[in-house]
This record gives structure tokens, C-alpha cells and sequence, in this order.
């Protein structure tokens, strides 16, 4: 009698709505090919110390609502030193494990790659994080879900901006990368986005609020990337040279929960079936990904080193829009 096939599936990296809905969807789509799951817990961490439990088509039932993930995920250090990469590749022989697929973002592919230099296992990536960073995708399970949060959260705050006649800077997600907020920007009508890509010139900001005021806009929505620098000061230095009442809210983690949106859900549930088909062709070491609105991957080492560009042409818009 043949043995069935085993693949394995871990989070690793920060968590994201939608990552539920991908294990999943990992999980019913495997078993429909004849092969079984085992769900490796806490990141990399469970990889390396055989932690796992056996996912079936039962067991994850009332998932694809669910945000956060029921694998939980954990920084490993370990897993960054050559010892804890061998225990990771020895539990994945130990258990046979033909296939991993890791959901995370491009720290998470990396991982991946590294690790599959030294496993028979196929590595395959699904991008998942809100600051949709992950190259060779134009979005990553996660990011519709945190921009409709922040959206919904700053509309409520455009409204205490409006009646108090005051400017109000929004720190979203994005230490490195500025998706996040220029989408989010955008979508919410600010007057000015502030990205890590392009760097903060406080003197412009103050000119633009200033000619601002000088159209009777006297109220204001600043949306900033937490990599932009110590946004608290930007906000203190703005008061300062306008004499404009000037609030700061941080968003923080509020970003990275609550139950994913139905485009969150539908590209877990598609990313899964790409990751698990990718297995059973025996093409190993990819990442999918969606490229010009179609399900398609790329090799693992091109998705973990390659930086995706921010579109030029949405902060140029921003600016049209803000007048």
C-alpha cells in the first residue's frame, strides 16, 4: 500500500487577516489530492522542535473568518544559526514531509530558501502581511483587510478633525515600506501622505497646510508610515510653524486583526490552491503570487530578494487629489 503524502504548513513573521483562511484552504485542497497536513505551531520554532498537530478537513472548520492564526507564530532566533537549520530539515525528513508551505512575508521566504538548501522538502511561499512588501505580487493576503481598518478608523477621526477645526497626523503600519498609507491615504481623501520612500520635508508640509488654511481648509488628515521617523515630533514641529492644533494617533496592532475581508479570503483560498498544485507538480522552491490580476509564481529566491517599487503614479494622484 502506498503511504500518503505529507505536506507541511507554518506562519512564521508577523500575522495577518486572512492567514486562517489560507491553512484552511492548505488543508481541504491537499486532502482533495490524496495527501495529508501536518500544521507546524509557532513559526519556525515548531519546525524545529517537531512541534505539529495533524490538520484535517474537520478540523479546520470556521476558520476562513477568523483573524490572527491558529498556528501561532513566534520570532525563532534559532532558526537563523546553522544548529537550528539542521533540526528544522531533520524534523521534515523525520516526519517525511515532501512539501512545506510557508505564509508570511519576505523575512518568511528568505527562511524558506535558506532552509531549502539543505531539505529534499519542497519550499513553496504565499504572501502574507499587511505592508504588502512581498516582490513579485501586486498584493499579499492581509493588506485589503488592514487598509479597510485604518480607513474606517480615520474616517471617525476625519470627523473630530472637521468639527474642532483641527490637523490630525495617522501612524499606520510601515517601517520600511509605504503601501500601507499611500493606499490608505489615498482612499481616505488625505491632504498629505507620508511614505519611507520618499523622505519627509517638514518645510514643504508646513507650505502646503499653510496654502491650506489660505483655501479655508482648516482641518486636515496627515497619513504617515511608522518608518517616516519620530512622527510625535513631526507633528509637535508642524504646531509649531502653523499655529494649527495638531493631534497624533497611532493605530499600532489594531491594523494586523479582526476578521479578514472577503478579497483577503478569496486570495488565501486561490494562493492555497497555486501552493498546494505547485507541490503535487513537484515544482519546488516558488512563491505564488497575483501578477496583472492572474493566480501565477515566481522562483523563491527571486520573491526574498527582490524590493517591489512603490507606484509613482499613486503618490503623484495623491498629490492631485489633496488640493
Amino acid at each position: 500500500m502506498t503511504q500518503m503524502k505529507t505536506i507541511g504548513v507554518v506562519t512564521t513573521g508577523g500575522d495577518a487577516p486572512g492567514m486562517n483562511a489560507a491553512i484552511r484552504a492548505v488543508t481541504r485542497i491537499a486532502h482533495s489530492n490524496g495527501m495529508q497536513v501536518i500544521g507546524f505551531e509557532r513559526g519556525w520554532e515548531g519546525v524545529i522542535t517537531g512541534t505539529f498537530r495533524h490538520l484535517t478537513p474537520r478540523s479546520v472548520g470556521g476558520l476562513i473568518q477568523l483573524g490572527g492564526t491558529i498556528l501561532h507564530t513566534t520570532r525563532c532566533p534559532e532558526f537563523k544559526t546553522a544548529e537550528g537549520m539542521k533540526k528544522a530539515a531533520q524534523t521534515l525528513k523525520t516526519h517525511q514531509v515532501c512539501g512545506l508551505i510557508v505564509i508570511g512575508g519576505d523575512g518568511s521566504f528568505r527562511g524558506a530558501l535558506e532552509l531549502s538548501k539543505i531539505t529534499s522538502a519542497q519550499m513553496v511561499g504565499i504572501p502574507a502581511t499587511i505592508d504588502n512588501d512581498v516582490y513579485g505580487t501586486d498584493e499579499t493576503i492581509g493588506f485589503d483587510t488592514a487598509v479597510n481598518t485604518a480607513v474606517a478608523e480615520i474616517d471617525k477621526i476625519r470627523d473630530t478633525a472637521f468639527s474642532h477645526e483641527r490637523i490630525f497626523i495617522v501612524e499606520v503600519m510601515g517601517r520600511q515600506r509605504g503601501f500601507l498609507a499611500l493606499t490608505v491615504g489615498i482612499t481616505v481623501g488625505a491632504e498629505i501622505i507620508l511614505v519611507p520612500e520618499d523622505k519627509c520635508n517638514l518645510s514643504t508640509i508646513v507650505e502646503t497646510l499653510k496654502d491650506n488654511a489660505r483655501k479655508g481648509k482648516r482641518a486636515g488628515i496627515i497619513v504617515a508610515a511608522e518608518g517616516c521617523g519620530k512622527i510625535s515630533e513631526i507633528a509637535k514641529e508642524i504646531e509649531e510653524k502653523t499655529g494649527s492644533e495638531v493631534r497624533l494617533t497611532i493605530l499600532g496592532y489594531v491594523q494586523r486583526g479582526g476578521s479578514p475581508t472577503a478579497r483577503s479570503r478569496l486570495l488565501a483560498n486561490l494562493f492555497a490552491e497555486k501552493a498546494v498544485d505547485l507541490i503535487c507538480e513537484g515544482q519546488g522552491n516558488r512563491a505564488v503570487g497575483l501578477q496583472n490580476g492572474k493566480i501565477a509564481s515566481i522562483g523563491l529566491e527571486e520573491a526574498s530578494k527582490g524590493t517591489k517599487p512603490l507606484d509613482a503614479n499613486m503618490l503623484k494622484l495623491a498629490d492631485m487629489l489633496s488640493i
